[in-house]
């Protein structure tokens, strides 16, 4: 986790497309601003957790039954040789 130290009116650029400004500290309650592109999703993390929750219960798989579905159909190694035939 990278920890940066900010002031109000200060911010943080990520990924050259989201900035992250403070906007106001009051007390141990910090206001952030965020300006992003329209196609990235922004959540509280409370929320997001409510979401994924709520995805995963219904699909009806468990994070094991997850892990099986995508090794069960995960891609093959495009570094692999195919056998050549038998003349």
């Amino acid at each position: 986790m990278l920890v940066l130290s900010r002031k109000p009116s200060e911010s943080i650029v990520i990924d050259g497309r989201i900035i992250v400004s403070v906007l106001r500290v009051e007390g141990e309650t910090v206001r952030l601003g965020i300006e992003a592109p329209i196609d990235i999703p922004i959540f509280r993390k409370e929320v997001y957790e409510e979401i994924t929750a709520s995805n995963r219960n219904a699909t009806g798989l468990t994070r094991p039954g997850v892990e099986q579905l995508l090794k069960h159909n995960k891609p093959k190694d495009p570094h692999a040789v195919a056998p050549k035939p038998c003349s």
